[in-house]
């Protein structure tokens, strides 16, 4: 009886890992084959969608397409929702409405609201669950539902450069310089001028970099060692191996 026993649960895990690649290997295929690309729209039909510019699969909710312009080689990840306009099938007129500039990345579940205009700058990076929005509802009328009263719009602006750090809030009217860092989970309105870093819900300066007195308060890391040119990938792996081998 042991044996048989041994039989039946090998028949199984042998089972079970022919599955596993199974559901592996076809999840795989379907991912690339619902990316979203220049070459593959889909039934996305977007403004304009640069070269190397990919949507992850599964996508968000997208709509408003033909008022969004999405740069070169930009990184949208799964579930990112991009929407332009209040709603599906409006006419926005002449101009786009939703613009990423080239390299932008937008990590998994962000959302970027467009009701008025939204820009983000080149090579922003966003982390995971990043809302930006155009949009906030008003609540004017103490008598009516809020969620039923005309909400409040101001365009946004994300200056080239800029890191949002996972679950940050940016509102309408935000006007972000060059390479801001905003910190997870900050909520940001206003302005925030170029080389800044904000933190907190609201939003305030906690560091700032000019010329002439670098970063104030100063950095309490050393800045990274960034990779010499011309280093190859097997060249890295072996100085991690020797590090490794001598601690």
């Amino acid at each position: 009886m042991p044996k048989n026993r041994n039989t039946f649960s090998s028949l199984t895990a042998w089972r079970r890992r022919i599955a596993s690649r199974v559901v592996h290997g076809g999840w795989g295929w379907i991912r690339e084959a619902g990316a979203v690309t220049a070459e593959h729209p889909g039934k996305l039909r977007f403004r304009r969608i640069g070269a190397g510019t990919r949507l992850a699969f599964p996508q968000g909710t997208v709509f408003g397409e033909p008022w969004i312009e999405l740069g070169d080689h930009c990184i949208i990840a799964e579930q990112v929702t991009l929407t332009a306009g209040m709603m599906p099938g409006l006419d926005l007129g002449a101009e786009p409405i939703l613009t990423l500039g080239n390299g932008v990345v937008l990590g998994r579940g962000s959302h970027v609201i467009a009701d008025t205009t939204v820009t983000i700058g080149s090579d922003t990076y966003c982390g995971p669950y990043v809302y930006i929005t155009s949009t906030n509802h008003s609540y004017d009328d103490p008598h009516q539902p809020v969620g039923k009263q005309w909400p409040r719009m101001e365009p946004v602006e994300i200056g080239p450069g800029c890191w949002l750090g996972t679950g940050a809030v940016v509102l309408p009217g935000a006007r972000l310089g060059r390479n801001v860092v905003v910190a997870a989970g900050a909520v940001v309105r206003g302005e925030v001028p170029d080389h800044a870093v904000v933190a907190g819900a609201p939003a305030r300066i906690v560091r700032t970099w000019d010329e002439e007195n670098g970063w104030q308060p100063p950095l309490r890391t050393p800045a990274p060692v960034p990779i010499p040119e011309g280093i190859t990938p097997e060249q890295l792996l072996a100085i991690a191996e020797l590090t490794t081998e001598e601690a």
